[in-house]
């Protein structure tokens, strides 16, 4: 029991009897409050509050299943225990069928029983509270949550347009090369992000990014990457010539690696970063920390592109490899953020890299030709079932570039 004051309400016509039990209910800790009939014990209890009334079966007027059925309409969670002097198996059924918590058979010898029957009654009814009030609470906490997951929605939803608007066009041609793009979040927003575009009206520059962590704060990171690089291309006039065009791509990476440090924005990234010289055919790119290697379709070869380099943010001193490949007239330039591996039927990551080979190859043969090397990603996201998963462990990110006829 509780230590809080439990309210008792005594109702027997019986004053001998009615004295010596509230006496003894007293006694035992409890207040009570008595009345000698029905319809006094009725009144009152239409104004107090009380935790149990206690009333004796038969007494003139109101009787006691009177009392246990005004007191079930009125208070339908207040217990009730019924005292009778009578005893008659009828009278026991039909009390405890009106909703009775106990009867008990006077006169009671020992009070003793008495106290008992009130405690356990009292137990029972204070569990039945403190369980409706936690059945409370928890949907309340339902209902909170529900409305917290709405909030998130829209908020994740807007953010998710914010960062759609920062994408580049898709698909974008320029000298007879394509560039299209697909990003499938695992959740609405994507830590994945891809930017490209045409610049001294000879370069095609591109990058894929992929920052550490899941959701929002990924997200947000992908949202200042896109205005830093914006303002570094600006600034610094990055592949606006052919010196520029030889170097430039490792300097990119230093200057974000240097801000990503300096912001202590907690998360690292992985980059491919290229540029094509729309005249001479040459890919220069770099690779920070990025897996899968780019692959490169040409004729019936399918290939990775080979490339090295620490992810950014990680080491003030990274420095990055610059690699070269000419391209020919026609060619296909597959890139994919990790989260491609996460999707693929193999377990080690050597077997997933040659499951994703082997599986670009064979889609490229003569037949499916015209379809792969369609300027969209949708035969790269459909050959991979990536539109009929109901859910992705992580970010996918899909980059395109063909050349020629693919």
């Amino acid at each position: 029991m509780s230590d809080r004051d439990w309210q008792l309400l005594v109702i027997d016509d019986d004053a001998m009897i009615r004295s010596s039990v509230v006496t003894y209910l007293e006694g035992a800790g409890f207040k009570v409050h008595h009345s000698r009939d029905g319809a006094s014990g009725c009144e009152w209890l239409a104004t107090h509050p009380v935790d149990l009334v206690i009333t004796d079966l038969c007494m003139p007027d109101v009787d006691g299943l009177s009392i246990l059925r005004s007191v079930k309409h009125c208070h339908p969670n207040l217990p009730v225990i019924v005292l009778s002097g009578v005893g008659v198996v009828r009278d026991v059924v039909e009390a405890l069928r009106q909703g009775a918590a106990d009867y008990l058979v006077k006169p009671l010898v020992d009070l003793e029983v008495l106290v008992h029957s009130v405690k356990r009654v009292l137990e029972r009814q204070s569990l039945l509270h403190d369980n409706q009030r936690y059945r409370e609470e928890l949907e309340k906490a339902n209902r909170d949550l529900r409305e917290y997951v709405r909030l998130l929605e829209h908020d994740q939803k807007a953010g998710r347009r914010v960062q759609s608007k920062l994408l580049p066009v898709s698909p974008l041609t320029v000298s007879d090369i394509t560039l299209s793009f697909e990003v499938i979040p695992s959740l609405y927003l994507s830590g994945d992000f891809i930017d490209y575009g045409f610049l001294s009206r000879r370069y095609l520059a591109f990058y894929l990014t992929d920052v550490s962590g899941h959701g929002a704060a990924p997200a947000f990171v992908t949202v200042w990457l896109n205005q830093l690089v914006r303002r570094l291309f600006r600034e610094q006039r990055i592949f606006d010539s052919e010196e520029s065009f030889k170097r430039d791509a490792a300097s990119l990476l230093k200057l974000v690696n240097q801000e990503v440090i300096r912001s202590k924005i907690g998360c690292h990234l992985t980059s491919l970063v290229g540029v094509i010289d729309t005249q001479t055919r040459e890919m220069r790119y770099v690779v920070a920390g990025h897996l899968p290697l780019p692959v490169l379709l040409v004729g019936d070869r399918c290939e990775y592109l080979p490339g090295k380099g620490k992810p950014l943010g990680f080491f003030e001193d990274g420095e990055w490899e610059i690699n070269s490949v000419q391209l020919p007239e026609n060619f296909t330039l597959a890139v994919f953020s990790d989260g491609i591996l996460e999707v693929l039927p193999r377990q080690d990551l050597l077997a997933k890299e040659a499951y994703l080979l082997d599986h670009i190859a064979t889609s490229h043969n003569p037949t499916a030709r015209d379809s792969f090397s369609a300027a969209s990603t949708v035969d790269l996201s459909d050959s991979f079932g990536l539109k009929n998963l109901e859910a992705v462990p992580d970010d996918i990110a899909i980059l395109k570039i063909t050349g020629g006829t693919g």
